[in-house]
């Protein structure tokens, strides 16, 4: 709730004061500078520094985007590559046979790499697959599962055959 400071008859803010405070400072007047000060208003977020000014405009949503944009900051570096042909931007072994590392850490800084090859969690490396047995390769590969068909009459009923003829049943 803001109070027109101006209307009242409170001492709410030092800006009331005007310059009292300032002379009570320079003629040594101690007792009326406590009192002045003793008589504001004891709530700091009354003063004027903290009243900020209403406005209509409800401030944007800053995105990182946007955000990057406004301080000229580069896209952050990916965490995977999106497609082979991104493999070539790692093929930096004549830089360093050049003895050239600190232009590579400029194109890198300028222009990041991604961090990893794949960004996949459940990938499991070819040499540890290799080492599964193949139903285990056959189930990971993603190949349909093939399901039997079942017939269950069929099979209640040979069951029920074989219980009537076994010879225990006798």
């Amino acid at each position: 709730m803001q109070i027109d400071k101006s209307q009242t008859n409170l001492l709410i803010e030092e800006l009331q004061l005007g310059v009292k405070l300032n002379e009570c400072v320079h003629s040594q007047r101690r007792y009326d500078f406590s009192l002045m000060l003793a008589m504001l208003v004891d709530n700091v977020c009354e003063f004027s520094q903290f009243g900020l000014p209403l406005t209509e405009q409800t401030p944007k949503e800053a995105t990182e985007a946007s955000l990057r944009k406004l301080l000229n900051v580069i896209p952050n570096a990916p965490l995977a590559i999106s497609s082979l042909d991104d493999i070539k931007h790692f093929q930096q072994g004549q830089l360093v046979a050049d003895n050239k590392l600190a232009t590579m850490r400029l194109v890198n800084a300028l222009q990041p790499k991604a961090i990893a090859f794949r960004n996949d969690a459940k990938h499991i490396p070819s040499s540890v697959m290799a080492n599964t047995s193949l139903y285990c390769q056959q189930t990971k590969s993603g190949a349909p599962k093939k399901r039997l068909p079942f017939n269950v009459n069929a099979w209640l009923s040979s069951v029920q055959e074989t219980v009537v003829k076994s010879p225990l049943m006798a």
